[in-house]
């Protein structure tokens, strides 16, 4: 909503001084419709106007006949705070400013302390202010609380660009040649049992699930860690999930899991596979166990797999989270994660207008953290590096191609 109450707070901002009561009132419900349900409570927030006041333009507006007495005339009724006191405005901005957070070139911004706490100060330097009053003159100056939102991403790689578009250029080159392209990932692990999940769902008036106060750790249903595959030519999922460690084994089985179900059968001829990944966790750039698990792999499927990475600050980039993972969510949003099986399901149960399939799997099997690689194992791995970045993406070859 904070969007869209930007947007009310401009528009109003630009005609309050041109509108009378009447008006502002009119003008005030006529937002608050046009958003619905949670409409008042939203126009109050950017302009400051009573809910009472609201509501009263909203009946008129349903019914204009109701219309009462014409406005009064500019001046009358109790003088405003601002116009009779010098400094109250200025003293207004002097208490929030210490506290105020967020880029002072934006046209509006938030506060920490409550209108509570601002009246008070107020009142100690001697001005008569209430709560409501201090809502008001907050809005007046271009004041407003705000939730946080995230947008940064760190510093920017000087090849981030370049580095997506070596990945799209490559993805482009398979897809065009029927080689499947796949996106990976691990989603956030979740705890089973009946513990909160964000979001909400339908349920009959007054009966909420039941869940538990707090989140922790039911050590016998334990927890599950889904590690994610996105075929980006098929518009198709594969979710394994595990119930230990997320360990690079653990996302390289997980690849097993899907050439075996889903991969194998889809692209019959395939001889190569192109993999884009995270540059950090189980599958990461430095990780020296996801790629001897990969020439494993390759081993096993004489696939010969080429793997890039997103530089870092920009997994959010990486097709599986905004293609997959953002729906997996969505559906079960509001429901307790219960049990392992109903955590399958849920993934399992996952689609979308524009075609998404997802098949999911429990994967049993516990995973050992801190496996060290020898000198002797990562000398044997069959890896080509690209020339470009070449820690962020190399191809990883079955041995019997060494001599190609």
């Amino acid at each position: 909503m904070d969007d869209i109450e930007d947007a009310i707070h401009i528009r109003y901002m630009h005609l309050c001084d041109q509108l009378n009561e009447r008006q502002k009132r009119l003008f005030a419900a006529a937002e608050a419709n046009a958003i619905g349900y949670g409409g008042i409570a939203a126009v109050h927030r950017a302009t400051g106007i009573a809910p009472s006041t609201i509501g009263r333009g909203i009946k008129d507006l349903q019914d204009p006949a109701s219309l009462s007495g014409a406005a009064r005339r500019p001046g009358s009724g109790r003088p405003k705070l601002a116009n009779t006191c010098d400094t109250l405005l200025d003293d207004l901005r002097a208490v929030v400013e210490p506290a105020t957070m967020g880029d002072p070139m934006r046209l509006l911004l938030w506060v920490s302390k409550s209108h509570a706490k601002l009246a008070l100060a107020l009142q100690k330097q001697g001005h008569s202010v209430s709560t409501s009053t201090v809502g008001r003159l907050l809005t007046l100056v271009g004041y407003r609380r705000q939730v946080n939102r995230k947008t940064k991403e760190g510093a920017d790689h000087p090849d981030r660009d370049a580095q997506f578009e070596y990945i799209n250029d490559i993805a482009m080159a398979f897809v065009a040649k029927g080689q499947p392209v796949i996106s990976v990932d691990t989603k956030k692990k979740e705890i089973v049992g009946d513990f909160k999940n964000g979001g909400s769902d339908y349920r009959p008036t007054g009966k909420p699930d039941l869940v538990r106060t707090h989140d922790f750790l039911d050590k016998e249903l334990g927890k599950a860690v889904p590690h994610g595959i996105y075929d980006v030519a098929a518009n198709a999922g594969w979710v394994t999930v595990g119930i230990d460690n997320d360990t690079a084994e653990f996302a390289v089985n997980s690849l097993r899991f899907w050439w075996a179900n889903m991969g194998k059968a889809r692209y019959p001829q395939a001889s190569r596979l192109f993999i884009t990944a995270d540059g950090g966790g189980s599958n990461g750039s430095r990780v020296h166990l996801w790629k001897r698990e990969l020439q494993n792999f390759a081993e096993e499927t004489n696939l010969s797999i080429t793997v890039s990475h997103y530089p870092p600050g920009t997994s959010k980039w990486n097709k599986i989270e905004h293609r997959l993972f953002n729906h997996i969510t969505g559906n079960w949003r509001g429901k307790p994660l219960t049990s392992r099986l109903a955590i399958v399901e849920l993934i399992g149960a996952t689609t979308t207008a524009a075609g998404l399939t997802v098949r999911c799997e429990l994967d049993t099997r516990l995973y050992e953290k801190g496996i060290k690689v020898t000198d002797e194992e990562l000398s044997s791995i069959n890896i080509k590096r690209a020339d470009f970045h070449p820690n962020w993406n190399y191809t990883i070859r079955p041995r019997s191609y060494a001599d190609d």
